[in-house]
């Protein structure tokens, strides 16, 4: 449970220099809270939506070295994710899953089996040999034997490898658990409005609570900005940005009853069949994105690519819109290359950028889940420098996340739909919307077919926890039904929406 109520925390945030204010509050800016934390400084992390609103409750939910990287001779980039992949198994196991993937190989097609054989076993190496399972070769019968329905067009067998699943969100919550149970002051639904650099050095932030509608002044140190694709919005930033959207669509795993993640290429661009409990999630697109930040889509044409791939690799499961339960869309916030941003967002990098453009504000952009920590400790250790800090050292790689007493709803899949999880969000993980708790915190609307009728019952639920009277429990309910999630339904005929959530 949490120590500090959100008033408190939001008049702590405010009582005193801080040594550095985090901006953002997606899988990066937790990583760099919890890791100030836990080195002894002083360390305030304000989110101007809720925690994991973003890219970081929207991906795919691995974590990953990046196979396909090593065909980009991403060697680097491949193994310092394939060790972080490791170090989040070892810190967090009950949010690193050994998921293995089958990866089939065919005649004419850029993947040839012996590519494929000797990039996997490259993959095991980087992980320095003690990847989370033993990549192995299967010819063309026994691919079809562990996947049934697939086209065995061209098949000339496939490599089996491993990869680790996660659930994105409470990756970010579960750290910042961990950043609060050390000291760190964390508020979501508070967006930093102005900075101002004092003639001291300090940095003076204008902070406002929206759920109170309140003004508080925040001073810092440093500034860490890790607010994804909103990190070119500040003033003091230099971040150059290329957003590429991800779709991603749910359906019954009964109609694509699939034990192992399955990769499904389609020229060059390979998308995956992940087994997510009694569900599959497909995805992902990565196209260009020039919209809206706060509301990426999920469009037909996004819906009609990834069926479309789908179908071709199981032609047998012969999927249809009607078969999407749900879908989410999220913005990878990738580093714009400053010369030629024409090629496939594909094959932009994904490594990481850490920048100070002023003294004492540090730009983080770039990376990916899987790196989220490494990202984080090389921070810190620039602020560190920065302030001339004695501090402990860096000690996230080997500090469990969680106490195994602690995880109870923390987990891969989502909890059972009952109140005890509802009351634990609200009291000890910083719940205050309908949204927060359906989406985020739970994956309910994702999960399940009848989230309508469970959004009513958690809004009363939640109605008794936090006081809201009638009229508030109302605003909540259409509140979840109208924000944006990027989801549209499939299933609808063209032009009709379905209900949009964060």
């Amino acid at each position: 449970m949490l120590t500090l109520t959100r008033d408190e925390s939001l008049r702590k945030l405010a009582d005193g220099p801080l040594d550095v204010l985090v901006v953002g509050g997606g899988i990066v800016g937790a990583g760099v809270a919890r890791d100030a934390a836990m080195r002894g400084l002083r360390v305030g992390l304000v989110e101007r939506n809720d925690f994991a609103f973003g890219t970081s409750s929207r991906s795919s939910r691995l974590l990953h070295g990046g196979l396909r990287y090593l065909a980009q001779g991403r060697i680097g980039l491949v193994r310092e994710a394939s060790v972080e992949k490791l170090v989040l198994h070892r810190i967090a196991p009950h949010l690193a899953m050994p998921l293995p993937f089958v990866f089939p190989s065919r005649r004419g097609t850029p993947w040839n089996w012996w590519k494929l054989r000797a990039g996997v076993k490259v993959y095991d190496l980087l992980c320095g040999g003690e990847n989370l399972g033993k990549s192995s070769g299967m010819n063309a019968r026994e691919v079809l034997s562990a996947l049934p329905g697939l086209s065995d067009d061209h098949l000339t067998g496939a490599v089996r490898y491993f990869d680790g699943m996660t659930n994105d969100a409470r990756l970010v919550l579960d750290t910042l658990r961990s950043a609060s149970d050390h000291g760190a002051i964390l508020c979501n639904y508070a967006p930093l409005r102005a900075t101002e650099r004092s003639t001291d050095g300090t940095w003076r932030c204008k902070v406002h609570d929206t759920l109170g509608d309140a003004r508080l002044d925040v001073t810092a140190k440093c500034v860490v900005n890790a607010a994804g694709a909103w990190a070119d919005t500040f003033a003091a930033s230099r971040v150059k940005l290329r957003l590429t959207k991800g779709v991603h669509l749910v359906i019954d795993r009964s109609r694509l009853p699939i034990n192992d993640a399955v990769v499904m290429a389609e020229g060059t661009r390979i998308l995956f069949a992940i087994p997510w409990g009694e569900r599959v999630i497909l995805g992902t697109t990565d196209t260009d994105y020039d919209g809206p930040v706060d509301a990426p889509t999920c469009d037909a044409a996004d819906v009609r690519y990834i069926l479309g791939v789908t179908n071709a690799t199981f032609p047998a499961a012969k999927l249809t819109p009607t078969d999407v339960i749900s879908s989410w869309a999220g913005l990878r916030p990738l580093i714009a290359s400053g010369n030629d941003d024409t090629g496939k967002p594909s094959d932009v990098s994904r490594a990481h950028d850490i920048s100070m453009t002023e003294p004492g504000w540090f730009d983080v952009a770039g990376g990916k889940l899987t790196t989220y920590r490494l990202m984080a400790e090389q921070t810190i250790d620039r602020v560190v420098e920065r302030i001339s800090a004695s501090v402990k050292r860096c000690a996230t790689a080997h500090t469990p996340l969680v106490t195994n007493g602690a995880v109870r709803f923390s987990g891969i899949l989502p909890p059972a739909v009952s109140r005890e999880p509802v009351e634990h969000f609200c009291r000890g993980e910083w719940a205050a919307r309908l949204d927060d708790v359906m989406i985020r915190r739970t994956s309910w609307h994702y999960y399940h077919r009848d989230r309508e009728a469970i959004a009513e019952r958690v809004a009363r639920w939640m109605a008794e926890l936090l006081g809201w009277d009638d009229a508030k429990l109302d605003e909540e309910l259409r509140h979840y039904r109208t924000a944006r999630c990027g989801a549209v339904d499939p299933a609808a005929p063209a032009g009709k929406e379905l209900e949009r959530v964060h």
